[in-house]
């Protein structure tokens, strides 16, 4: 029904899962991901080597892949020899560690994906993945000072009838609780508070910040809930076009955040963001409250028809591109990406639907950017551009004012629409 994402050290890949799943399970990977220079340091050493054997025990995923600097790690176990093909060149070999794991470290360039295809016994073995050549800015620097993160902390929702959440909270270097500081709003919170975790959030920030490129803000991470009755919420919270879960954090989730941090109150100083439904999400937010948050950061956002009831007259994401273009224009700032091998099922088509969005934010003249990339359905993009992501949705940002108007960029004014060619078949 859904594609959910899984995360090893630098890559993300696709695999079919229930909707009330997705993400939900696949991506509390995140939190377990080991130090990657280690692993790397240990692959170093070769396959046969006692550290690299001991690395190799913890692994039950069927293929994984781990990244520091230069250094890609592809791992993957089989009973059967392993071979991975790269940015769709020739397969390749990998070498035995044990009974049942085999290794590959090589070295590619960074700043950019690695799409990616394991094989074993004349099959594919895992889904096509893409392996992130994370930039300088997600990588921990030696003197730059480390913020704060809470422990994990559970609400119980009353607006979505006892619903149970997690959440945590994160103060940059440079965060008063006493002060109102910034603050965003991240979905699928659970994958982004490892320092390695995920799209790499807070060795970002705390970079970012380092360098007077990000305001010191609160960063809130919140999970998807789960119902009384054991139900997954996700889909029910992020892909329904309306403002009830923006209630939820604003009732509920937010004070008592306060309790510990003074947040700004504007739009202006305030973002929300998230991946796939957790990017229609973040949009929603935004398109209902633009007053409470302005600034929006989606990555492979599901504009698609996961919620959409027709019988019962309830819109589903597909009709955002629409709504953008006739709708009254909403003051808001907006990053938006997507790949060229997103999502296609009865849902609808991702690639196809963030162009449709692009182009209407286009249209509208909104103050936006669209990131198009080869990648697949997860955060492979979003974790790549997050040092630049971040910068450009902060940017010029004035801690004095509590109000702009968010125009688009002249350069982006001189820019056609976006077109489409066709590359994989025939277009007749």
């Amino acid at each position: 029904m859904f594609s959910a994402i899984a995360f090893w050290g630098g890559v993300y890949w696709p695999s079919m899962k229930i909707m009330a799943v997705f993400l939900w399970v696949a991506l509390g990977i995140f939190a377990q991901t080991p130090i990657p220079a280690d692993r790397i340091e240990a692959a170093r050493k070769g396959p046969g080597s006692a550290e690299m054997k001991q690395q190799a025990a913890t692994v039950t995923a069927p293929t994984q892949v781990t990244v520091w600097g230069q250094d890609y790690l592809f791992l993957a176990t089989s009973p059967t020899p392993v071979t991975v093909s790269i940015d769709l060149e020739p397969q390749r070999p990998l070498a035995q560690v044990d009974a049942t794991h085999w290794m590959l470290l090589t070295k590619m360039r960074t700043g950019v994906l690695h799409q990616y295809q394991f094989y074993a016994a004349g099959k594919t073995l895992g889904a096509r993945g893409d392996a992130v050549g994370y930039n300088p800015d997600s990588y921990p620097k030696s003197g730059v000072p480390h913020g704060k993160l809470s422990e994990k902390h559970t609400i119980t929702s009353k607006i979505y009838g006892g619903m149970k959440s997690d959440y945590w909270v994160y103060a940059s270097p440079g965060v008063d609780p006493n002060v109102p500081a910034p603050l965003m709003v991240w979905q699928d919170g659970q994958n982004l508070i490892g320092e390695f975790s995920g799209i790499r959030l807070i060795a970002v920030t705390e970079n970012l910040v380092q360098q007077g490129l990000l305001p010191p803000m609160v960063h809130v991470m919140i999970a998807p809930g789960t119902a009384p009755d054991g139900r997954a919420m996700r889909s029910i919270e992020y892909d329904t076009v309306s403002d009830h879960y923006l209630h939820f954090l604003m009732e509920e989730v937010l004070p008592e955040v306060e309790k510990t941090y003074k947040l700004r109150q504007d739009g202006y100083s305030r973002a929300i963001a998230g991946e796939s439904s957790g990017g229609i999400c973040a949009f929603n937010a935004a398109w209902f409250m633009p007053d409470k948050f302005a600034r929006v950061h989606s990555a492979v956002g599901s504009f698609t028809s996961i919620q959409w009831r027709s019988k019962e007259n309830v819109d589903g994401g597909n009709v955002y591109p629409f709504m953008v273009r006739k709708d009254p224009k909403r003051n808001i700032r907006v990053w938006t990406s997507d790949g060229s091998d997103d999502l296609e099922n009865n849902h609808g088509s991702w690639p196809m639907q963030a162009i449709e969005m692009a182009n209407s934010l286009k249209f509208r003249e909104y103050d936006f950017h669209f990131r198009f990339g080869t990648a697949a359905h997860g955060g492979a993009q979003a974790a790549l551009d997050l040092p630049e992501s971040l910068t450009w949705l902060w940017r010029d940002y004035d801690p004095k004012k509590t109000s702009q108007e968010f125009t688009m960029d002249p350069a982006e004014k001189e820019k056609p629409y976006f077109r489409v060619t066709i590359t994989n078949r025939d277009a007749w």
